[in-house]
């Protein structure tokens, strides 16, 4: 058997595992792909090649991985989750005492911050779905997968609330709503709400669903509440159940415009989606907001995490004035 045929077979068992156990498909694709790596790497031509001495095979691509390619630690990591999962849940044969060559974990950098006049700015150059999902970034706090993956229901206008489903961890959490947002998006849902009653006409209009919610409310991916609060404008074949769907818009759609716009207004920083996060954060600091209310808003399982923007705040790194400002 070559070496390509037998990776696939392993491959298909191995994908047809995941999603039998729900990960998502970004796990799936990036697990897969460290997986043939490894396979490729060893040149190992059948299963039972594969199980033969797996720790040291396991140490030696990891080390390679640190040493000569010089991935990042979260790099290696993934590359090390992919491979146990390999080995304990597809192989049937756990990894024993495997040692290897760390790679170095890159200090915390210090996030890009906006001020409130550069995000004015940027918002002001955005337009359509992309400036909805920007003022939810920083208006939420939100991660740009979380406002992409949106549904209808989740936005509660009574209590200004947004509901973050299966966030990072997949973990719930709720955040602030912004008051002055509600016109817009419920003007942007009519125009959506029209899309998929001609997706329903034409039959289709099923939004995917969690497998578990799938199963327990059959009908419930065709109804409203369900809905994606930004569609994508195409239908598309759903990669796994082969079901041709409206799925959420791409955030690559948003990255564009969000790159475009802090162009046009001539910032040098070097802005992402997640800036917009960065900023609502350090803003909420800025104005007294408890460190451990804003850990909570951001769903940060350790208050470390968050703590990072409070050097942001301190002037000069350590809050200290330059003395050229007394000459």
């Amino acid at each position: 058997m070559s070496t390509q045929t037998s990776g696939k077979k392993l491959l298909t068992e191995m994908s047809d595992l995941m999603r039998r156990l729900h990960y998502s498909i970004h796990t799936e694709r990036a697990y897969c792909d460290w997986v043939s790596r490894f396979v490729r790497f060893h040149q190992l031509e059948s299963r039972d090649a594969l199980c033969v001495d797996a720790e040291t095979k396991v140490e030696a691509f990891l080390t390679h991985l640190a040493v000569q390619a010089n991935v990042a630690a979260s790099t290696q990591n993934q590359a090390f989750n992919a491979l146990v999962f390999l080995f304990k849940r597809v192989l049937k044969q756990p990894l024993e005492n495997v040692s290897v060559t760390r790679s170095r974990n890159k200090e915390p950098r210090i996030p890009v911050v906006l001020t409130r006049d550069e995000v004015k700015q940027v918002l002001a150059l955005l337009e359509g779905s992309s400036e909805l999902v920007v003022k939810l970034l920083y208006g939420c706090g939100l991660r740009i997968t979380e406002a992409v993956r949106l549904r209808v229901q989740d936005i509660d206008y009574g209590y200004k609330q947004v509901t973050v489903r299966n966030g990072k961890g997949n973990k719930d959490r709720v955040t602030p709503f912004p008051g002055n947002l509600e016109p817009l998006i419920k003007n942007h849902l009519e125009r959506v709400q029209l899309i998929h009653e001609q997706d329903l006409q034409k039959g289709y209009g099923a939004v995917y669903l969690p497998f578990a919610l799938a199963r327990k409310y059959p009908q419930a991916e065709t109804e409203w509440n369900w809905q994606y609060v930004f569609p994508s404008r195409q239908l598309s074949e759903d990669p796994r159940s082969k079901v041709t769907r409206r799925h959420h818009l791409d955030q690559s759609v948003v990255n564009k415009a969000i790159k475009q716009a802090v162009r046009r207004a001539g910032i040098v920083k070097k802005v992402s989606a997640h800036t917009f996060r960065h900023s609502f954060a350090t803003h909420l600091l800025q104005r007294g907001t408890d460190i451990r209310t804003i850990q909570s808003l951001l769903g940060h399982r350790d208050l470390q995490t968050t703590m990072i923007y409070t050097h942001v705040l301190k002037q000069g790194g350590e809050g200290v004035v330059s003395p050229l400002e007394d000459l």
